[in-house]
């Protein structure tokens, strides 16, 4: 059984791997961008159902859960899947035309994805990382200055919808950002972060996903936890249920209050390899989002 977690003992040693929370430096530099961490699953589609063609893109989170979410899009939705996330990256990553030293290749740009695969989704999911191993935020970090911070993410945020928006042309995909989930040692920055996606939401007709409600406890959204209870679903697999004893099952690592794969993390950013209850929980928030907008799979 786990020993409790405490943060203030565990900080000064939680591995992050390569994605952390901003206002501290990884010990793990994210890949470079010839590190081949982009995916391509597509799945033919059956000819009288709706299918949706998604992408998705982001930082840790999003390469830990691509596999998870892919399944659940292919199963529940028939849909095509791409993922291309990228460890430690922010908005501006994926910005055509961004600095040199950007931790995303031209080849998988937003907009550059966009006009090669024509998603009918754009799934964004990022923690909101700001730290040196970022070169396009220019230093800019959190701890530093918060107001730069916000400025600079708000202004990435709305040109990364304008480039995904003018890739996309007469088909203009809809944007799905992802909210996240509660950060234990500043859980103001991440509300703000979701305040910023759910306003440039509202100003485009896109869409939010909250998976981090799905990893919060009830009626404490910005609240963290390392455990919550098992839902139905975790208690008839048990896979997902890690403390059937007490009804409770582990969101993350003793050692890492960020990531929710439950295999330690590793220098060379993958896919969780393991089950794990947070990133089941949050993609199928993402795909009861895509759902709830997608047309139904009724039609002939």
């Amino acid at each position: 059984m786990r020993k409790p977690w405490i943060v203030g003992v565990l900080l000064a040693g939680v591995l992050l791997g390569a994605c952390t929370d901003p206002a501290s430096g990884p010990e793990v530099a994210p890949p470079t961008p010839s590190m081949p961490t982009t995916t391509h699953r597509q799945v033919p589609v059956a000819p009288v159902k709706s299918a949706p063609a998604v992408l998705y893109l982001g930082d840790s989170l999003a390469m830990e859960s691509q596999n998870v979410l892919g399944q659940e899009l292919r199963n529940t939705l028939d849909a095509t899947y791409t993922s291309a996330p990228y460890s430690g990256t922010t908005p501006c990553d994926y910005i055509e035309g961004a600095k040199a030293g950007s931790l995303v290749p031209d080849a998988d740009k937003a907009a550059a994805l966009v006009r090669s695969l024509h998603p009918d989704y754009v799934v964004l999911q990022f923690w909101g990382n700001a730290w040196a191993y970022t070169p396009c935020m220019d230093g800019i970090t959190y701890a530093a200055d918060q107001e730069t911070y916000f400025a600079r993410y708000r202004a990435d945020v709305r040109k990364l919808t304008a480039q995904i928006a003018a890739a996309g042309g007469a088909q203009r995909p809809t944007i799905v950002w992802v909210l996240q989930g509660p950060d234990p040692i500043t859980p103001e920055r991440v509300q703000a972060v979701n305040a910023l996606y759910k306003a440039q939401a509202r100003s485009t007709g896109d869409t939010v996903a909250d998976a981090g409600k799905a990893v919060s406890p009830a009626g404490a959204r910005y609240t963290w936890t390392q455990y919550l209870p098992c839902t139905a679903y975790e208690r008839a697999h048990p896979d997902y249920c890690t403390q059937p004893g007490n009804g409770r099952t582990a969101l993350h690592r003793d050692d890492d209050y960020l990531h929710f794969c439950l295999a330690p993390t590793t220098p060379t950013p993958r896919p969780c390899p393991v089950r794990s209850p947070g990133i089941l929980r949050m993609a199928r928030a993402i795909t009861r989002a895509i759902a709830a907008r997608a047309p139904s799979r009724s039609g002939g």
